[in-house]
This record gives structure tokens, C-alpha cells and sequence, in this order.
């Protein structure tokens, strides 16, 4: 199990993982990230991410569940076994064969893997360069605004310092 906290406030979130006894496997409290690998037995697992502590702002996370070894392979063999009626030397190459397209098999499911934690990577770095980008346009503006106020001030200043307060008679 895998997870990330790409948007929201504070960029943490409590996870809890349970057994399907109903154990406690795993607490992360206030956490960005986390990798967690555990012995699976049979059963329901039971997952949560808590946003409970920070009720105002909304998280959006990137989550992934890894199963390895689900007995996968072993039917793959015996689907090409039976297609197999020659004699060793036959048996032998296509067994060579199925072990190179297993081995292609997982290292392309590895790359899926982590060209997907990637683009979740680029998820959160986006959305965190989203919100300087907003901060720095607000504070600019009102920077702007003083900025304008002020010239503002200082023209009429200097102007009444240069008018002439006295009443002509002519």
C-alpha cells in the first residue's frame, strides 16, 4: 500500500489499515506519504484515510495497492503446458519462452508502477506551485494597492504644501 497527499491544506492525513480480524496493522497520524508493505492473509482488509483534524480544507490523495504473488504465474504455466504435446527438447524452449515473457511481463508492470507514482509526484508538485502562484498574485495586488494609495497621498500633500492659502485682493 502506497499513498500520497498531492492538494489540500497542510498536505497530511491520518491512515489506518486493519486485518480482517480486525487488528490495527497499521496507524500513520498526520502523514504526507507512506509505504506500507504487510503479509496478506485471507479476508477483507479495511483501509481509511482521516481528514477528521483538519475539517475545513479537503485533501485529494493518490493511493495504490501492490499485490504480489496472487498465484498468477502458476496458472499462466499451466495454460501453456497444455497447448505443449511434443517432446522435451519442445517443452524445454517453450519453458524458456514463458520465463522471458514473465520476466517482460514484470518489469513492464514495475514501469506502470512507477510512471504512475510519478505523475502523482507531478500531481502534488503542480498544485503546490498552483497555490504559490495565487499567493503571490494576491499579495501583489494588494502590494499594488498600497503602492497606489500612498502616491496618492504624497501628490495631494505636496500639492496642498504649494497652494497659496492666502486671499488675493485685487
Amino acid at each position: 500500500m502506497r499513498f500520497y497527499v498531492l492538494d489540500g491544506a497542510g498536505l497530511d492525513v491520518d491512515f489506518h489499515l486493519l486485518s480482517p480480524k480486525g487488528e490495527t496493522l497499521v496507524f500513520d497520524e498526520r502523514k504526507s506519504d507512506g509505504v506500507h508493505t504487510v503479509e496478506t492473509e485471507e479476508g477483507d482488509y479495511m483501509f481509511c484515510f482521516d481528514n477528521t483534524f483538519s475539517t475545513i480544507s479537503e485533501k485529494v490523495i493518490f493511493f495504490e495497492l501492490i499485490l504480489d504473488n496472487m498465484g498468477e504465474e502458476g496458472q499462466d504455466q499451466e495454460d501453456w503446458k497444455k497447448y505443449v504435446t511434443g517432446t522435451d527438447l519442445l517443452d524445454m524452449k517453450l519453458e524458456d519462452i514463458l520465463e522471458s515473457i514473465n520476466s517482460v511481463k514484470a518489469r513492464l508492470s514495475k514501469s506502470v508502477q512507477i510512471q504512475t507514482l510519478l505523475r502523482a509526484f507531478e500531481a502534488r508538485d503542480r498544485n503546490i506551485q498552483e497555490s504559490n502562484f495565487d499567493r503571490v498574485n494576491f499579495w501583489s495586488m494588494v502590494n499594488l494597492g498600497v503602492m497606489v494609495v500612498v502616491s496618492a497621498v504624497q501628490v495631494y500633500m505636496l500639492k496642498s504644501l504649494f497652494e497659496d492659502k492666502r486671499k488675493s485682493r485685487t
